[in-house]
């Protein structure tokens, strides 16, 4: 499947969130459990899903994965135990659209990867993923998931310029 790699960002939002350690087979459990207390958590609060829930990871190579299964809210809640809450956002990010099988995803990375040495930039090691929408109701092969690869900011010379030719 061809992608298409640009840069993004994600504007600042409010989400609350489960942080774990799980190996990638049981990421499935992990994210439905995760999910659900959140959304349970939510109905206590009263407070509204504001957009797509997402997770972040934030070392992927490692055996066990570090991530944060999270929603996004329309304003700040109180942290209860391991559910917290703050504000993510993203100034700059390469992004790319997978649409399949999660089991698949890892050629959206192999070609974000690609994209962002090409163009010269360097992952944080942050890594989002946006699900559009529900496995429950949708066929594998229709899951889209939108992917952010945080990029460390491009530095700038300190060093002065002759222009004078």
């Amino acid at each position: 499947m061809p992608y298409i790699c640009k840069l993004g960002s994600i504007d600042p939002q409010p989400a609350i969130m489960i942080r774990s350690r799980a190996a990638a087979e049981d990421l499935p459990e992990i994210f439905e459990a995760s999910f659900t207390r959140l959304i349970t958590y939510l109905e206590k609060t009263g407070e509204d899903i504001s957009g797509p829930p997402f997770a972040i990871y934030h070392d992927m190579l490692s055996e066990e994965s570090d991530i944060e299964m999270c929603l996004p809210i329309t304003k700040t809640v109180s942290s209860d135990g391991d559910i917290t809450c703050r504000e993510i956002a993203v100034e700059n990010a390469a992004s790319t659209v997978h649409t399949g099988p999660y089991e698949e995803i890892e050629s959206a990375y192999m070609a974000l990867a690609e994209w962002t040495d090409e163009n010269g930039y360097e992952p944080t090691g942050e890594i989002y993923e946006f699900y559009l929408n529900d496995p429950g109701t949708t066929s594998p092969e229709d899951l889209q998931t939108i992917i952010f690869m945080s990029l460390k900011n491009r530095e700038t010379s300190d060093q002065p310029v002759d222009l004078s030719g």
